[in-house]
């Protein structure tokens, strides 16, 4: 999530005499046709969601491959086609530690230690989680701190959606933000986790297929290996950082970002509990990180190729994000530019499902039913559906207004973190923690990760609101057991 994307880096491509007459027809018959086979999806999953577990966890009754294909799409978006090709050609291998190495770290770890305890729980959100273990405030932080995360981010997928739209169809910015939220939210509001993980196993097809068969035709054009690694430098493909303090503080920090930041955050829980059994959550966990680090290594790949075959698309202080679409349409024959724009579509989309529906979900389990006595599940239903509107109406402004979004998208996975990471890992694995640890860690988390932000230090302050994390429920847990001995006592019993 922390990818950094300019806001207008599809309206600045430069297109070629003729190119436009020629592509827009074909290419809006196929963004509509796509977009009513999203719509469909939705409105035949709308048959299959009677019940509050059905919107949020499709039932938890997914197999193997549509789970896989649904985590995989997590952040498969804009960022990771545009974002982490620049910095790939830019820095080398050193320039996508984040993107995609953190993000199928995360994907694996959550198989290998988190998707079976917590599927075993029978939890609709990650802050129920948090009730369970901790306690009821315990959850209501713990949702306070994760709603607003997702904010930038929605609006940021919508910003390149609409984006997309410009370019091919010249529709308005404005519009473009707004058709786009409105597609997403129909299918998403219809058919919840059900239309998301179908639509995600769609889009996956769709982004396999285009940038599998841009990539064929970049190194058909290279020629060899050979030519194609000649002209980089020595150490482009260096993986350890340089031997300074600097240097490994941030190689550290790309690491664990999405690697352990994005692991406490609902939109990988839902699709991870969506799965139709604790074994295959944890299998689909690990197959989609080994599809997100093959899969991704695509648009690095054609990004490469294109620094070599079309150096002068990159002078004159080009943006290197503006490589791909740039080489497409200026050189591409009409089907790989409907592919690679197919592809590029698909993946903001299901990015934007899966995050507009995650904030909803907590926002009415979390936030509102504790405080709603008596609150029926159909209502409940009903009040999630309301909130996805609500919660996608207010990213559609952020979009518009277009300020700093993607600074908020950059600390999206930090503010996880650094405040809900520990009471997680400690929840499940150490037996002694307890609420005032659990409150402790978040709060000191978070202070300590806001405070190092504005008072820069040498150590990131990501890498210190989540030292703070652990010491704050270490100390918080101690103090606990130390003034509720009995308590003490009965968890040893």
């Amino acid at each position: 999530m922390e990818e950094k994307l300019p806001l207008d880096f599809l309206l600045r491509i430069n297109f070629a005499p003729g190119h436009w007459l020629k592509i827009q027809d074909m290419l809006l018959f196929f963004i509509i046709v796509y977009c009513l086979l999203n719509l469909g999806i939705g409105y035949w999953a709308s048959r299959r969601v009677k019940t509050s577990t059905d919107f949020v966890l499709a039932g938890r009754n997914l197999p193997m491959l549509v789970a896989a294909s649904a985590m995989f799409a997590t952040w498969f978006g804009s960022e990771t086609v545009m974002g982490s090709s620049s910095e790939f050609v830019a820095q080398g291998v050193l320039g996508i530690i984040q993107d995609p190495f953190g993000a199928a770290l995360c994907l694996l770890l959550v198989g290998l230690f988190f998707a079976r305890p917590l599927y075993k729980l029978n939890i609709l959100t990650f802050n129920d989680y948090y009730r369970r273990r901790f306690g009821s405030r315990a959850e209501w932080v713990s949702a306070v701190f994760m709603i607003p995360s997702y904010f930038g981010w929605i609006a940021a997928q919508l910003l390149a959606i609409a984006f997309v739209l410009k370019v091919l169809t010249g529709l308005p910015l404005v519009w473009g933000t707004s058709l786009g939220a409105a597609i997403v939210v129909a299918y998403t509001y219809m058919g919840g986790m059900w239309a998301v993980s179908i639509t995600d196993a769609l889009q996956t097809i769709f982004i396999i297929i285009g940038l599998s068969w841009l990539a064929g035709q970049m190194y058909w054009e290279v020629g060899s290996l050979e030519a194609l690694r000649k002209p980089l430098p020595e150490d482009f493909f260096r993986f350890t950082p340089p031997a300074n303090f600097e240097a490994i503080m941030a190689y550290i920090l790309a690491w664990i970002t999405i690697g352990l930041g994005s692991i406490p955050q609902q939109d990988v829980f839902q699709r991870v509990m969506s799965a139709r059994s604790a074994k295959t959550a944890v299998r689909a966990s690990i197959l989609s990180a080994f599809m997100y680090l093959s899969i991704a290594f695509l648009p690095l790949f054609i990004a490469l190729c294109g620094k070599v075959l079309y150096p002068e698309l990159l002078q004159n202080n080009a943006d290197p994000q503006l490589l791909l679409p740039n080489m497409v349409l200026l050189h591409g024959n009409f089907l790989l530019r409907v592919l690679f724009f197919g592809a590029l579509l698909s993946a903001i989309m299901s990015t934007t499902s899966g995050a507009l529906l995650a904030p909803a979900t907590v926002f009415a389990e979390n936030l509102v039913r504790p405080r709603w006595s008596g609150l029926s599940d159909a209502q409940l239903l009903r009040l999630m559906r309301a909130s996805l509107v609500g919660i996608a109406l207010i990213s559609v402004l952020m979009a518009n207004m277009q300020g700093n979004i993607h600074e908020l998208v950059g600390q999206s996975s930090a503010l996880s973190l650094v405040s809900l990471f520990v009471p997680l890992v400690a929840g499940l694995y150490w037996p002694r923690a307890n609420e005032t640890g659990a409150l402790m860690a978040m709060g000191l988390g978070m202070a300590g990760w806001l405070f190092f932000e504005y008072w820069p230090i040498p150590v990131p302050a990501t890498l210190m609101g989540l030292g703070l994390s652990f010491v704050g429920m270490g100390v918080g847990s101690a103090t606990h057991r130390l003034f509720n001995p009995k308590e003490e006592n009965l968890s040893k019993k």
